[in-house]
């Protein structure tokens, strides 16, 4: 979290936004920064002076503020409040106090956003897609799964399961981040770890990021292998070959095809946000031999093929390098098979008759039982 200041810091922290975001003496709008000195503490309610401002009024929930308590709160106390707002139906000014505190720490954020400066935070939890961070216990930050250290989240063959449990492990653990994107009108908040821990080049990936185009072809190195692609990070800037763009064969599982520190060229293929959103693709880069291959093939051949995967609805094989197909459960047997995998094994050898050929899903429609009522 955020180094802890005493209360005259911050006060002096407080003075300085007044300084620096000045209001109009005469019309008060909301989200203006505004000292008032308590008249009267009533319970869950502090009236304030304005002077020339009328009356200001802090109640309930915008009381409560890190640092300050009701009970040590004393008449002549002057604050420095957050206007709600300008004027209720009582002719009142609402104020807050845990807005303004909530408003410091924010341009603290955007002090070490400007600054490139670490920062610390607390991971309370995790989706799918990062981790949920607290930011000195009132912000809340989100730190997603590609801007997080990859050491501890993916091992070799990492499951979805696997890196979920390395997720849950984090709750309650300190992280050291670095701020990339911050918007107050959206509350959002995104971290990163990785800027911290990678000692990224950022000078380097600036540079890229000048030059760069869609087109573009790049020397890269394997940083991480997922199950739905792998990161490389190519001239400082760290992008997905998303599953669909590591070959033209089918993938599914990248470990068959990378390794971590694995040199590669990829092709830039999209950027966005200014290069948060990077996409490579590697495919791109090699010829396509789909349609020389296949013209070896044609409906009703008999072919051989090796299990590759097994699913609820069918066996993937491989028939040949470049070349997969799916039989149907429904193209197994001729009687009922509840459970496949009693069935047929991982790496069996299969005598198989080709039903279809089908270019846009780049495999072969097979057949088990239709190639052993031929034999």
């Amino acid at each position: 979290m955020l180094m802890k200041e005493t209360k005259s810091q911050k006060n002096i922290k407080f003075s300085e936004l007044l300084k620096k975001y000045p209001i109009d003496n005469k019309v008060l709008k909301k989200a203006d920064i505004i000292e008032g000195k308590i008249v009267k503490i009533m319970k869950g309610v502090v009236l304030v002076d304005l002077k020339n401002k009328s009356e200001g009024i802090i109640s309930g929930s915008e009381l409560r503020s890190p640092g300050f308590s009701l009970k040590d709160m004393k008449n002549g106390d002057v604050l420095t409040l957050y206007v709600v707002n300008p004027e209720n139906d009582k002719g009142q000014i609402e104020l807050s106090l845990r807005r303004t505190e909530d408003l410091r720490k924010w341009r603290k954020l955007e002090d070490a956003w400007k600054n490139n400066e670490i920062i610390e935070v607390v991971v309370v939890d995790y989706n799918s897609g990062g981790l949920l961070v607290d930011i000195e216990g009132s912000l809340s930050g989100f730190v997603p799964i590609s801007q997080l250290d990859f050491a501890r989240i993916y091992k070799e063959n990492s499951s979805e399961n696997d890196i979920s449990e390395s997720l849950n492990s984090l709750i309650g653990e300190s992280l050291f981040v670095k701020v990339i994107e911050l918007d107050k009108n959206k509350d959002r908040i995104i971290l990163s770890e990785k800027l911290v821990s990678s000692n990224e080049d950022v000078q380097l990936r600036d540079e890229t990021l000048k030059n760069i185009k869609v087109g573009d072809v790049l020397d890269g190195v394997v940083t991480s292998v997922t199950p739905y692609g792998i990161f490389v990070t190519a001239q400082g800037l760290e992008g997905l070959v998303h599953l669909s763009e590591i070959s033209w064969d089918k993938v599914t599982d990248p470990n068959d095809f990378y390794k971590i520190g694995d040199e590669v060229k990829v092709q830039l293929i999209s950027m966005g946000d200014d290069g948060k959103r990077v996409a490579y693709s590697i495919k791109r880069l090699q010829q396509d031999t789909w349609d020389s291959i296949i013209s070896k093939y044609k409906v009703g051949q008999q072919v051989k093929g090796v299990v590759q995967k097994i699913v609820d609805y069918g066996v993937f094989v491989r028939i040949a390098e470049g070349v997969n197909g799916l039989i149907h459960v429904s193209e197994l047997s001729d009687d009922p098979i509840e459970d496949i995998s009693k069935f047929l094994s991982v790496g069996q050898e299969l005598d198989l008759k080709v039903l279809s050929i089908s270019p846009v899903e780049r495999h072969l429609g097979l057949s088990l039982k239709k190639s052993k009522k031929t034999k």
